[in-house]
């Protein structure tokens, strides 16, 4: 009864705050201007009045109060008071004063007297975030994301200094690859759509729903060891200052995708549109699947009937077809709001968008070029080569729901997040193959559907004891993600002078279904004691982790096989009921399936992770201007695997692959040389361990670029001739991070800065390319390697030039990298062996994913104050990454290096209306139309596609309405 009684309370002054409340709010946030830290227990006080308030764990106040114009006080013990002026109030309405900053008093002075209008710059608080960071930071506030004007977080995130961005997508750190960065959200680990890498897809996140993006750079105690290149936390927004809602529409163009006749496609389900299949790519059978041999020799018995239902219920799609092809477009919402209900504070956010983005590629070429055997011979062979044309329709529905309940001493939050994701692919190419004894052309069509899910869910909870210096915080997270490709179609004829013809000589159509189920328990418990230290302030931090994880994984191949048929070259033929075995009740004619996959299934696993972790650091000043963080992390991480090799001869059932204890130092030294110039030092030892997948028998064919992904477990060797090119043991990385920078500080959120890195690894993961299975890759530890590297970072306003820039601001960063592995003996031999005359084989090469530069840039006009300008803001932003080593070649198989993509977009928006209520955006992506390339090199050779894609230009127009 007391519960009930507690419920009808709430829900009572709910519904009264919401009918009859006229009064407005003032509401804001204080952080320390020495530390950085947001202040708890600062009082907030309106002159002449007895109106107050106090700032609450998170350093944020909402005071309730009449309409009208204020003069506001805020002040606390050993600092110095600000007086605000002029914080006008309106009914029903909060009147924002984010960031103020309150600085340390160290004699009697006046009281300080700052204007609202100045503190609400977010950006400042972000600068003073990364100048009073722990860790080597660097990232982008709320602020800084509206005037960049990109509407997800992937599109912001290379404004940062050294990252770049995969496929508009996957953010990379210092040039180094997915492997070596991690993403988390709201401080807690979360996998992506795709449970293969280590960063989550960051263009599901709208930027309206984010309060900053952070990248921790170097590590320490309290993260998670698993990374190298930088951590990158996305906060999201938990109690927004005000009601807050806001609907977008966006439109985009590109005259090489859109509204074009040539668009490739094929007829898929009535569901597809919202990101998942309705069964119409569902699997024929996958139990009771007589082989052809029990059929044919009981035709009409019950073997042979079961087999003729299995081949009736396939999908009788087999061919792309041609469709004019519909624009980008989107459209997303978001509301958020907060109320005082009592003592309590209730938040909440929602938000959904759904984007429908379509991709057509003309004249895309996939190659696989080799070494000849004659030494004096340096160009490459051609040994496969496709070119053609293919479709792409992508579907990304989101959706997230956050509750947040605050007092002065806690807060809880629960957030639940829904991604739902589907990706249709049709293509038609032409083909050629010359090497291994076979020369032939022909054509082919590829099918292909993925559809991924993936639904989070956060709570965590915060409570402060300021007065004795005691934080706690908890947070638990479990994940359910789910990607299935039902039915990739694959289909190639031979085509000799117009007769086609389908055999072994071109490989049998084919017919896959790929399922993959993953769970994923987070949690972890930070507590924090405030104390002094040489009359300083100190900080001693410990807590710990837990994390489960398990996936499930299976694929089911049939392959088609067409026996004695005349055939016309369109795929659609073989499923006709007229050719379907028996032909024309002849037994021996017609088209028949065999199931790779029954009795038993070499693409089948389980998997399982268990990783506990503890860790204590501990924050002081050894000396005056001196701060020292020391801190050491331990992991138990263990790995098991269920399946068994393509042969069956390597059988394991929930047996340890992986086990790891380990310890993670972390050393991070601050030096004020000024109050806004640091010099700091960082030593830490991080790790990379392989993937679910990549610790493996799996065998994964992508049938558009007809490449192979090979488990880590098998083994590679050339057993006559005595060699062996990978043993099947797949272990950890180590590395050891060193960073140094100088940072300077100065008004209006500039800042330079410029600093160097150096990264040791111990056995490094890298795609090889596999020797005996042509066209197809493998995880493998190399050599040792090691990485040094430099960067510089300028915010610059234009202003000193001349007062008529000075809404113009200048970003500037460069990452400059050198990287080596050093070559095991086997890989040395390799190259040796297959060396072209006068070619010179050392004992180091490039590091596999690793960019030798990185250059972001960009000018923005952050609009003027009166007139047309007032509301308006553009941005021209250039980004490059250097030619990267992508796969490491073997034998007489070349390396394969991306090509530099020059990305060059331009982001222009306009608000209008009363309180700006109207939104307008113009974007325009790859202006330079620039292609994404990769190529084989090799000695004194013509550099040879291994990849080619034109993208085009992107033209978007977006609205928006806020409210």
């Amino acid at each position: 009864m007391r519960g009930l009684k507690l419920i009808f309370t709430v829900l009572t002054l709910f519904f009264t705050t919401l009918i009859f409340g006229q009064k407005g709010f003032v509401r804001g946030s204080v952080f320390d201007g020495k530390t950085g830290e947001f202040l708890p227990g600062v009082t907030i006080f309106v002159e002449g009045t007895t109106f107050g308030t106090i700032t609450d764990l998170d350093g944020k106040f909402n005071l309730s109060i009449d309409p009208g114009t204020y003069q506001l006080r805020i002040s606390f013990i050993s600092y110095e008071t600000l007086h605000i002026d002029d914080v006008v109030v309106e009914s029903n309405e909060a009147t924002v004063l984010d960031n103020l900053k309150l600085e340390e008093a160290t004699i009697q002075l006046d009281e300080a007297v700052v204007t609202a209008s100045y503190l609400r710059n977010t950006e400042t608080a972000m600068l003073t975030m990364k100048k009073k960071s722990v860790t080597v930071l660097d990232g982008i506030s709320s602020a800084g994301l509206k005037k960049i004007g990109d509407s997800d977080a992937a599109s912001s995130m290379k404004r940062v200094t050294g990252v770049s961005v995969e496929g508009g997508k996957y953010v990379f750190v210092r040039g180094l690859g997915d492997r070596y960065t991690k993403t988390m959200l709201n401080g807690l680990d979360i996998p992506g759509l795709d449970p293969d890498r280590n960063t989550i897809q960051m263009d599901i996140f709208p930027t309206s729903i984010i309060d900053n993006l952070v990248v921790n750079k170097s590590f320490s105690a309290e993260l998670p060891a698993d990374f190298t290149g930088g951590v990158i936390n996305i906060s999201i927004k938990d109690f927004p200052e005000s009601k807050k809602a806001n609907i977008s529409m966006s439109a985009g163009y590109n005259s090489s995708s859109h509204f074009n006749g040539n668009y490739l496609t094929y007829e898929g389900g009535d569901t597809d549109w919202l990101g998942f299949d309705d069964g119409t790519r569902d699997i024929p059978a996958t139990e009771n699947i007589p082989f052809f041999t029990d059929a044919i020799s009981h035709p009409e018995g019950a073997d042979g009937q079961r087999y003729r239902e299995i081949l009736q219920n396939f999908n009788p799609n087999m061919a792309a077809v041609k469709e004019k092809s519909f624009m980008d477009y989107s459209i997303g919402a978001s509301l958020g709001n907060q109320f005082e209900i009592g003592k309590y504070t209730l938040g909440y956010t929602l938000s959904a968008s759904y984007k429908n983005n379509t991709d057509f590629y003309e004249n895309a070429e996939y190659g696989r070029y080799g070494l000849l055997s004659d030494a004096d011979v340096t160009e490459m062979e051609v040994r496969e080569h496709q070119t053609g044309n293919y479709g792409v329709n992508n579907v990304l529905l989101s959706g997230l729901a956050g509750l947040a309940l605050k007092t002065k001493r806690a807060k809880y939050r629960l957030y639940v997040l829904h991604l739902q994701n589907g990706e249709s692919q049709a293509g038609i190419f032409n083909y050629a193959k010359s090497n291994q004894g076979t020369e032939f052309s022909g054509f082919q069509h590829n099918l292909q559907y993925s559809q991924r899910a993936l639904s989070n869910v956060l709570l965590d909870g915060k409570y402060s004891f300021y007065e004795k210096g005691w934080e706690l915080e908890w947070k638990f997270s479990p994940t359910f993600s789910s990607i299935e490709d039902p039915d990739i179609r694959f289909t190639r004829y031979l085509d000799r002078n117009g007769n086609y013809s389908i055999g072994t000589e071109v490989g049998f159509p084919e017919r896959i279904w790929r399922e993959l189920e993953e769970v994923n328990y987070a949690g972890v418990i930070h507590v924090t004691k405030d104390f002094k230290f040489n009359d300083e302030d100190a900080k001693l931090k410990f807590g710990g982790a837990y994390t489960y994880k398990e996936r499930d994984f299976i694929i089911r191949k049939y392959m088609i096989n067409v026996r004695d048929l005349s055939l016309t070259g369109d795929p659609d033929e073989l499923f006709k009921q007229d050719n379907l075995w028996p032909y024309n009740g002849d037994y021996s004619r017609g088209v028949t399936y065999d199931a790779s996959f029954v009795p038993n299934n070499p693409n089948q696993y389980n998997s399982n992770v268990n990783n506990a972790a503890g860790y204590a650091s501990i924050e002081l000043n050894p000396v005056k201007k001196l701060k020292a963080i020391v801190g050491l992390r331990v992991e138990n991480y263990t790995q098991n695997y269920t399946g068994q090799n393509q042969l069956g001869t390597i059988v394991l059932d929930n047996e340890e692959v992986l086990n790891d204890l380990d310890f993670f130092p972390a050393l991070n030294f601050i030096y004020s040389l000024s109050e806004n110039q640091n010099l700091r030092f960082s030593y830490s030892k991080t790790i990379a361990r392989p993937s679910f997948k990549e610790l493996s028998y799996a065998e994964i064919y992508d049938p558009v670029s007809g490449r192979t992904f090979v488990g880590g477990l098998f083994r590679d060797a050339d057993d006559i001739a005595g060699v062996e090119y990978w043993d099947g043991n797949l272990t950890s990385t180590d590395i050891h991070n060193f960073d140094f920078r100088w940072e300077l500080f100065y008004g209006m959120g500039q800042t330079v800065s410029a600093g160097v890195f150096y990264k040791k690894f111990r056995n490094p993961i890298e795609m090889v390319q596999y020797f005996t299975l042509v066209g197809s890759f493998q995880p493998r530890n190399v050599g040792d390697g090691e990485v040094v590297g430099a960067e510089i970072e300028l915010r610059q306003s234009l202003q000193p030039l001349s007062e008529k820039l000075k809404n113009f601001n200048f970003n500037f960063n460069y990452t400059y990298t050198y990287s080596q592995i050093e070559l095991s003996s086997t890989e040395y031999q390799s190259r040796l062996d297959n060396a072209r005359t006068g070619q010179s084989v050392g004992k180091y090469r490039d590091m596999a994913g690793q960019a030798p530069f990185i250059i972001n840039a960009g000018l923005a006009y952050d609009g003027g104050e009166q007139g047309f300008w007032n509301g308006f803001e553009a941005g021209l932003y250039y980004n490059v990454q250097g030619q990267t080593l992508q796969y490491v070649g073997i034998v007489d198989r070349p390396d394969i290096y991306t090509v530099p993509f020059h990305s060059l977009n331009l982001n222009a928006s306009k608000s209008f209306g009363e309180k700006d209520h109207f939104q307008v955006g113009f974007k325009i992506d790859n202006i330079l139309s620039d292609k994404k390339e990769s190529v084989f090199k090799s000695y004194n050779a013509g550099n040879q596609y291994f990849e080619r894609l034109s993208p085009g230009t992107t033209f978007q127009f977006k609205l928006g309405y806020s409210f």
